[in-house]
Order: C-alpha cells, then sequence, then structure tokens
C-alpha cells in the first residue's frame, strides 16, 4: 500500500546540464540529431522518478522494461545530498539512500532541489512515527 505522495521528482534536464543541452539545441539547426538526442534524453528523464509517500520511498526507472524498488520509510537510516559548486548554482543534485548496509539502496542524479526531498523523507517519517 502506497498512501498518499508527498513529493515526486524526475531528473533536470537543462538546470543539470545546461550546456549539453544548448549544444544540442544548437545540433537540431545544424544536423537534426540534436533533435533524437534530446527526444531521447527527455523520455529518460521522465522514465525515471522517485516519489515520497507516507509509508514508503518509491524509485522507478527505465522506458522499455521498468525497474521498481520500494523502500519503507522506517528502514530509511541517511539521506545523503550530493552537489558540486555547478549543481548548487544550478539547484540540482543526487540523492544516495541508504538502508543498514554501507552501500545505498540507490542513487538518483541530477534531481531538481534535492534538499527538498531529504525534507519530503523527513516529514514522511516523522508523520509514521506519530501514527
Amino acid at each position: 500500500m502506497a498512501g498518499e505522495v508527498i513529493y515526486e521528482a524526475h531528473p533536470a534536464m537543462f538546470r543539470a546540464h545546461p550546456f549539453w543541452f544548448i549544444l544540442f539545441v544548437l545540433l537540431i539547426a545544424a544536423f537534426g540529431i540534436g533533435l533524437l538526442i534530446l527526444l531521447y534524453w527527455y523520455i529518460t528523464t521522465r522514465a525515471t522518478a522517485l516519489s515520497v509517500t507516507e509509508h514508503s520511498l518509491l524509485y522507478e526507472r527505465g522506458i522499455l522494461s521498468k525497474e521498481r524498488l520500494a523502500v519503507s520509510l522506517r528502514h530509511v537510516r541517511s539521506v545523503q545530498v550530493s552537489q558540486g559548486f555547478i549543481n548548487r548554482i544550478l539547484g540540482v543534485g543526487t540523492i544516495e539512500i541508504k538502508t543498514a548496509g554501507d552501500e545505498p539502496e540507490f542513487t538518483v542524479d541530477d534531481l531538481p532541489d534535492p534538499h527538498q526531498v531529504r525534507e519530503a523523507i523527513s516529514r514522511a517519517q516523522a508523520m509514521a512515527g506519530d501514527n
């Protein structure tokens, strides 16, 4: 049972890689191949999602085949946000969700406003603790 969605995010395109985005837009005018690259990039970002619900984290990715992973909020031990200098300016980052082990359960790159994801997880854990 997933519950109410508290937060949902897809990786960013322009904010995560503005120089690549501009290059591919220029390739549309030059060779037309830029349109195919941008279309593939858009579809892959839309096919990747991280959702925070009342009881769990849901990570989904894939275009033709899907990989879905659900982690109970009570098993989440830490949420690590990584941002380089440019990523901080552009407001994107990488989220690592860790449970009991040393290795992350999963990692999502290029999420917009990654600190909002961490805060949403903390809010959801607090709501689950109140019940």
